[in-house]
């Protein structure tokens, strides 16, 4: 089993990876995962994981997360997302939204028709970092990732990214005042960060096939500021966090969207 050191991973996380070291070794798999101690504060505190759809790179303040975990293990996070988006972004660019460490973009670059584009975004600066070097780890084209967060207009916001006792939130960074989530805690710590549109980034010209939010609560706020694109392309929707119903009446009924199902805590909307 691979050696962690105690210094870096806190106990439940260490538990939780031994746990999933000893499925893989059940399953005949190899944990693709050391741990040795840092030695520079500014270097990036991170490894290099890998699945069947490529290489990742994974902070270590991630390391409480389900995602991380599930990479870290040789394995799938949310497998039955992928193959829904795979399966539903055929002919046209998906928008994906956040893109954490780049969890899912070997999958999505994979599942791209010739000519197509991802268009991704991550406000958090480390798990931005972190994406950018598993693009380079799998030579991946055709995606263009972005250091931002999506809001209903372009401007600057606080991202809450590390907790009251300073562990790092990584995926689950959450963007002050996010309709769901309310005002950062006491003592956490935040980071301006950039608010870009959907409608303000894509090109008219590009046509748009899905839209995958995974943004902490701030999905509603996110399609505000897409409903031109939604408008023009009626993609299918892929949120985590569905937008009130009033909200969905006002501006996607009127287009002829319907939630269909949900899985995976993912509510899908499309036209009719």
């Amino acid at each position: 089993m691979p050696r962690l050191v105690k210094g870096v991973l806190p106990v439940r996380a260490r538990e939780a990876l031994r746990r999933l070291a000893v499925r893989a070794r059940i399953r005949g798999k190899r944990f693709p995962f050391v741990v040795s101690p840092s030695h520079s504060r500014s270097a990036l505190d991170c490894v290099v994981a890998y699945n069947k759809y490529g290489a990742y790179c994974v902070p270590m303040s991630a390391s409480r997360s389900f995602a991380a975990l599930y990479v870290l293990a040789g394995d799938v996070w949310e497998a039955a997302t992928l193959d829904f988006i795979s399966s539903h972004c055929k002919g046209g660019d998906i928008v994906h939204a956040g893109a954490f460490f780049g969890d899912f973009l070997p999958a999505l670059a994979g599942a791209l028709d010739t000519g197509s584009k991802v268009w991704a975004f991550e406000p958090n600066p480390e798990s931005h970092r972190c994406a950018m070097i598993t693009m380079e780890l799998n030579q991946l084209t055709g995606i263009e990732l972005e250091n931002a967060a999506l809001g209903e207009e372009p401007g600057w916001g606080e991202l809450v990214t590390h907790d009251r006792r300073r562990g790092g939130l990584g995926g689950r960074s959450t963007m002050a005042g996010a309709g769901l989530r309310g005002q950062p805690a006491k003592g956490s710590r935040t980071e301006a960060v950039r608010i870009v549109t959907i409608d303000g980034l894509v090109p008219e010209h590009r046509r748009v096939s899905l839209i995958h939010l995974d943004v902490e609560g701030y999905e509603e706020r996110a399609l505000q500021g897409a409903l031109r694109t939604i408008e023009r392309c009626r993609p299918t929707l892929l949120v985590e966090t569905a937008p009130r119903d009033e909200w969905t009446s006002e501006h996607l009924g009127r287009l002829g969207y319907r939630a269909t199902h949900t899985f995976n805590r993912n509510t899908v909307l499309r036209p009719t």
